[in-house]
């Protein structure tokens, strides 16, 4: 079975028009291959992220990760961290592996993989490199109206109501 495919556009730009802020890994690099560390047969850690220059009325953050170029219609979504603190400017290295690495009363909801937590890169072997848009998004209320059992999509379609920046690092992986 062939997967060939054309390539999915970035699915931020078809989004309202944010604000941008910064955002930087020690991890992981925008436009370079993942380390092994953030692939899911090699370690599922999730990387550091550390952002700056969002706007003022911030109230909190969620950070995201999305495959738009998995072979299917919606994508694979390997990570979903709610309701960071707005105090919170940085994640470590591993921060996605439970809600208990996670600050203040942020949480998880299932990633595709269906665990709450990270899942790393697992393109099909033989496919062309894949998009990983881990993303920070500023949002205007101290918490979103999801629990931990909400989907990935539902948090987004919130987060369309609430974000008022977003940074994003895209780093890429082929098997």
């Amino acid at each position: 079975m062939s997967l060939e495919r054309p390539v999915a556009p970035d699915p931020y730009s078809l989004l309202p028009a944010v604000a941008a802020f910064d955002v930087t890994s020690d991890d992981v690099r925008d436009g370079e291959t993942l380390p092994d560390a953030q692939v899911h047969a090699a370690g599922d850690t999730s990387p550091s992220l550390s952002w700056s220059g969002f706007p003022a009325g911030t109230k909190s953050f969620v950070v995201t990760c999305f495959d738009p170029d998995a072979p299917t219609p919606s994508g694979f979504w390997h990570w979903v961290a709610v309701n960071l603190p707005a105090s919170t400017t940085s994640l470590a290295t591993g921060a996605g592996a439970s809600d208990d690495t996670l600050p203040g009363g942020a949480f998880h909801v299932r990633n595709d993989y269906g665990t709450r937590s990270f899942g790393g890169a697992a393109p099909p072997p033989g496919d062309p490199a894949h998009r990983y848009f881990f993303v920070v998004h500023a949002v205007d209320v101290d918490a979103l109206d999801v629990t931990p059992d909400s989907s990935p999509a539902a948090v987004g379609f919130t987060l369309a109501f609430h974000t008022l920046a977003r940074a994003i690092i895209t780093p890429t992986y082929a098997s």
